[in-house]
């Protein structure tokens, strides 16, 4: 068997394969399928400082080789995370990964600062894909300013490993990467979903309730490797690459063009055990192919 092991920051992963957010809900809703500790890392859903109700319904709606959905981060504040939802989590032998969002980088800050507390939560990933509602709705990771900011707010606050989630909504995802990584970023995640739409002929009216929605699924792996492939060029840091993954050869895909780890999502609500097959299939295909070690294939393209 080969060596699966990967570090991102001084994060140790048993293997490189972890959940993407807001598609494994805290990981107990998967438990009867397959065995959390076999899985490098799983990442919850989406905190906020505050209790949100997301949008209204129809909020997600299917694609071809894709989903849309614009569940608009429902979840009931980091507090209640803490009080009810750590205590059921925190002794899972893996890394519990939160993914944080905000409408502010106050917010943001206050957050990470909540969650810094939790002992057995090792890092935290940012969705900085979030419309900053002081500066007109534009989301923070669209700009390099406004992501720079939102790190900066949350390394003051924040002493773990601190993984950045990119949108791929932008013109240059490298130039993003760098200005999280020169800010503190131990790793950055991408991509996060492509906006998109989808009109009901019939009814003459938008799919999801409020319009748009972000695509993900088969359907945006192209993208999500060239970005990964761009942004491993471009930092220091380790990259975890997500979009589209579905199988084995998908991960490994995304692995060769320079992520260290990989995130499955939408593949969750496919087959709930494709974590576990996708870890079995990397092993698989690099004892097949000589390989002592998926460090041997990291960043080869």
């Amino acid at each position: 068997m080969a060596n699966l092991n990967v570090h991102i920051g001084q994060l140790g992963l048993k293997n490189p394969v972890m959940t993407a957010s807001g598609t494994f809900g805290y990981g107990i809703e998967f438990q009867d399928f397959v065995p959390l500790d076999g899985i490098g890392g799983i990442i919850v859903k989406g905190t906020t400082l505050k209790h949100r109700e997301g949008n209204d319904y129809p909020r997600m709606a299917e694609t071809a080789s894709g989903m849309l959905n614009c569940v608009g981060l429902q979840n009931k504040g980091v507090d209640y995370f803490c009080k009810h939802i750590y205590p059921e989590i925190k002794d899972i032998d893996t890394n519990m990964i939160v993914n944080v969002s905000g409408s502010c980088v106050e917010d943001y800050g206050e957050c990470a600062a909540r969650i810094n507390q939790l002992d057995n939560i090792p890092a935290i990933e940012l969705n900085i894909s979030c419309p900053n509602v002081k500066h007109g709705g534009m989301a923070f990771g669209t700009t390099t300013e406004g992501a720079a900011s939102v790190v900066r707010e949350v390394r003051k606050r924040y002493d773990k490993t601190l993984i950045v989630k990119l949108s791929p909504n932008v013109t240059d995802v490298t130039e993003i990467a760098r200005a999280v990584e020169d800010e503190g970023a131990d790793s950055v995640s991408l991509i996060n979903t492509l906006m998109g739409m989808a009109i009901d002929i019939e009814k003459r009216q938008p799919m999801l309730s409020i319009g748009t929605g972000g695509l993900s699924g088969p359907a945006v792996k192209p993208v999500a490797v060239r970005m990964v492939h761009q942004v491993a060029k471009a930092v220091k840091i380790p990259v975890i690459g997500l979009g589209g993954i579905c199988t084995a050869e998908d991960a490994i895909e995304f692995i060769m063009a320079g992520a260290t780890a990989i995130q499955i999502g939408t593949a969750n609500f496919l087959d709930p055990a494709v974590t576990i097959k996708v870890r079995d299939g990397i092993n698989e295909w690099l004892d097949r192919h000589g390989c002592t070690s998926v460090q041997d294939i990291i960043g080869v393209v």
